[in-house]
């Protein structure tokens, strides 16, 4: 049954891996980075590794305890050469970084670690599972000076990426308000079982909402932010009481506002793992993308819609360049910021942190009292 989880959840990740492009060949550039992968336990782990390749990185080692999950990443990456303890990698001086999804609320140690040992850190959402270990990160960053970043969907989305030029552009004026849906197709016999521990995983929110935190600080350009109001609860999975299965979150910054909803029930007869979408309202327009499918009729995912004062466009984004994996490469070697400030990650992180702190429970059956309206 292990077996079984495993490569389940190494075929969810083959799947990201091939709707973030990775057909696309790899550069020859002039610098090559060494790099290496540590906790392989989320399938994510395939497509972080094959955007740093896009990008000029060259995976040269890796490292799971997990035997099965080791001997699937060696089948996919013959090349690297598998560590038998941890400590190989963050002692070889040749590997500047390392790229994880291990157990969520394992990751910051890892991450600690891995700065500790002079190594700049990319790790798959979520970062951090508590403000605790947010506020260790942050400590030992600034100390280290080492850059700890989180791959979010939209570093390997082609529409999202259409969408930002977009935005810079003008197209829509002024962002108003992102809306970020995030529905996935639960498949719980491909679950292994820290996926039903909160405090393993963190939370819906701190988990699946990362993506939303990220994309409405990143399309308001906003620096502050408050949690308005957010929820998160078990509303149909009895049998697993430490899952949560819905949550949503209304954010408000210092260049907009935002909401967002995620949740594990994409039903059966959709060809897709969810039909994820995002909208930006601006004041002269609005752009709204559908990520993985048209229920529409057009084929496959990465579509675009723009409606400006003059017409409405639609923009197959299949072609979309995605510049994120060089950037990251180019970072690590240059020690800049190009793909995403490390104010931005931290932000992001505890965004998506506090949204899951604060919220309210709901729960299987549960009812809140409704007011009478006032008589008039």
């Amino acid at each position: 049954m292990q077996k079984r989880r495993a490569f389940l959840e190494t075929i969810a990740g083959l799947a990201v891996a091939s709707a973030s492009g990775s057909s696309e060949p790899a550069p020859t550039p002039a610098r090559r980075l060494r790099f290496a992968a540590i906790g392989l336990n989320h399938g994510h782990v395939y497509a972080q590794v094959d955007d740093v390749v896009r990008g000029g990185g060259e995976l040269v080692a890796f490292h799971a305890k997990e035997p099965e999950l080791a001997a699937e990443f060696a089948r996919r990456f013959p090349a690297a050469t598998r560590a038998r303890e941890e400590r190989e990698i963050l002692e070889d001086g040749s590997i500047p970084l390392v790229v994880s999804a291990a157990i969520p609320s394992e990751r910051s140690a890892l991450a600690v670690r891995a700065m500790q040992h002079g190594k700049d850190f990319m790790v798959d959402k979520p970062g951090a599972t508590t403000l605790e270990q947010l506020a260790e990160l942050r400590r030992v960053q600034a100390q280290t000076r080492r850059t700890w970043s989180v791959w979010y969907g939209r570093l390997a989305d082609r529409a999202l990426s259409r969408a930002a030029e977009l935005v810079r552009a003008g197209a829509v004026g002024r962002v108003l308000q992102t809306i970020g849906l995030g529905p996935h197709r639960m498949d719980l016999a491909s679950r292994p079982p820290w996926f039903f521990e909160k405090l393993r995983y963190g939370g819906i929110l701190c988990d699946l909402a990362s993506h939303q935190a990220d994309q409405f600080l990143f399309f308001t350009g906003s620096t502050r932010f408050e949690v308005v109001a957010s929820q998160a609860g078990n509303l149909n999975h009895p049998e697993h009481p430490g899952l949560e299965d819905f949550g949503d979150m209304l954010v408000r910054g210092d260049g907009g506002t935002g909401y967002a909803r995620v949740d594990w029930f994409t039903p059966g007869g959709l060809r897709t793992w969810g039909d994820g979408r995002f909208t930006v309202l601006g004041t002269d327009g609005f752009i709204e993308i559908r990520q993985n499918v048209d229920i529409g009729g057009r084929p496959g995912g990465n579509h675009l819609f723009l409606v400006d004062q003059k017409e409405s466009k639609y923009f197959d984004c299949h072609d979309q360049p995605l510049p994120a994996g060089a950037q990251l490469v180019a970072d690590v070697l240059d020690r800049t910021e190009t793909v995403m400030s490390q104010a931005h990650c931290f932000l992001a992180t505890e965004l998506a942190l506090r949204a899951e702190a604060s919220a309210q429970r709901v729960e299987l059956g549960s009812r809140l009292p409704c007011r009478s309206p006032s008589p008039v």
